[in-house]
């Protein structure tokens, strides 16, 4: 008999990093026979299959409010608490909606219990488990511990409640080893680790009728190298590396950026704009002609996605400081472009040991990485060597494959392995 599953999250919606691997979890259930049901703020999913719950969204305007008291001050207000549990109430009876019209077996909280964007939702989700014992998998992406601007807050009772809570249905997955160490030595709790993944059993088809005039229509010149930084502009991005690399680099080339900083402020992105004509590089902001599917804008511009900018890539920087996994990274190496990474900590422990052959830097643009830079630019052969290997390890250690056996251990613990069909 086939199992209904039901994902949770604020949002599952365009092309952050949730909201992609929120889909490959989906799909990889649904290929085995798993019915999948999605409870959001905001969702792109199948009307058929979403359910809408506008209070689950950190930008719903009660939730913003009730995150600004929560995390600027040290002494809760008596109002606050009020707020925070008669949104808890109302998510609460939403949950149970949802697990009622689509009769589900299963709860898949993505990112929900990790990360403390709406307290009342994670409190709400930790109380219906506790009362239906439902099976649940949580899916870790950020813990609140790993960013500063959570640790000022008057809600840690909270946040020792249910971020994440330690109860016996669930069953908690990270995506670094990090995390894991780290939640079992705070909480006391086990994990899976199941990194973030690409469809490497099929490749990408390349570039098409649409996109073969991708570099032309975002005003890159034929003569010049186009040089990706496929992220949002936030500062923990490091984008002034790959500013600073282009022009050491002795090329003519264009860094074209493909995301605009989204909801964490503008001032980071008008300094990523003044370091760029300070260097005197041609950086192409093209936030506006990417979007999560093609189509026409009202003034005729054809609209990409950022998997039809990639084929036209001749390098990808990605200078992050920090990452909960690296998304950017596994999409370089599915559609087989050399790439600039630092070295931040889960590259580090995580994806370096399998030996993917890359750029890589240590917080700096060094003499060193700059000619390493250049003569790979400079040697179609040696592009062809880097990246073929590397797409041979995503595929080993990084593929669908890998999720499916990891996920179906899971649903064997809960089910049997021969309860699920595909």
């Amino acid at each position: 008999m086939n199992k209904n599953v039901g994902f949770i999250s604020f949002r599952i919606s365009g092309t952050d990093g949730v909201s992609l691997e929120t889909m490959k979890w989906a799909q990889v259930l649904e290929d085995n026979g798993f019915n999948c049901f999605f409870m959001a703020g905001e969702l792109d999913t199948p009307e058929e299959k979403s359910f809408i719950s506008e209070a689950s969204h950190f930008t719903h305007k009660g939730i913003k409010e009730l995150y600004a008291s929560s995390f600027d001050q040290t002494l809760r207000t008596a109002d606050l608490t009020h707020g925070i549990h008669e949104y808890r109430i109302k998510l609460k009876k939403d949950l149970y909606e949802f697990i009622h019209k689509f009769n589900l077996d299963m709860l898949i909280p993505q990112n929900t219990l990790t990360i403390p964007l709406n307290v009342s939702l994670a409190l709400a989700i930790t109380e219906v488990i506790a009362e239906t014992g439902i099976a649940t998998i949580a899916h870790h992406h950020d813990f609140f511990w790993e960013r500063k601007r959570f640790l000022r807050n008057c809600v840690w009772d909270y946040l020792n409640c249910a971020y994440p809570p330690h109860l016996g249905p669930i069953q908690h997955v990270v995506i670094n080893s990090s995390a894991q160490n780290q939640l079992a030595l705070r909480t006391g709790i086990s994990s899976t680790l199941i990194p973030n993944v690409m469809d490497f059993d099929n490749p990408p088809e390349g570039i098409d009728e649409y996109t073969k005039d991708v570099r032309t229509e975002l005003g890159v010149e034929d003569d010049e190298l186009l040089i990706l930084q496929p992220t949002r502009v936030v500062q923990r991005k490091g984008i002034e590396h790959a500013i600073e690399l282009v022009a050491r680099i002795g090329r003519k080339a264009a860094l074209v950026i493909s995301h605009a900083s989204g909801d964490e402020g503008y001032e980071y992105e008008q300094r990523v704009m003044e370091f760029a004509e300070v260097m005197n590089i041609r950086a192409l902001f093209v936030s506006h002609r990417i979007d999560e599917t093609r189509r026409v804008d009202e003034e005729g511009r054809k609209i990409y996605t950022l998997q039809d900018i990639y084929p036209h890539a001749d390098l990808v920087t990605y200078p992050s400081l920090v990452e909960g996994f690296g998304n950017a990274f596994l999409e370089a190496i599915y559609f087989r472009k050399p790439i600039l990474v630092n070295n931040y900590s889960i590259y580090s422990f995580d994806i370096k040991p399998k030996g993917f052959d890359v750029i890589e830097m240590d917080n700096f643009i060094s003499d060193s990485t700059i000619r390493e830079t250049r003569a790979i630019l400079d040697s179609p052969e040696r592009i062809k060597q880097m990246t073929d290997t590397n797409y041979k390890l995503g595929l080993k250690y990084y593929s669908y494959t890998v999720l499916e056996e990891k996920l179906m251990h899971l649903m064997s613990v809960v089910w049997g392995k021969d309860t699920f069909c595909r």
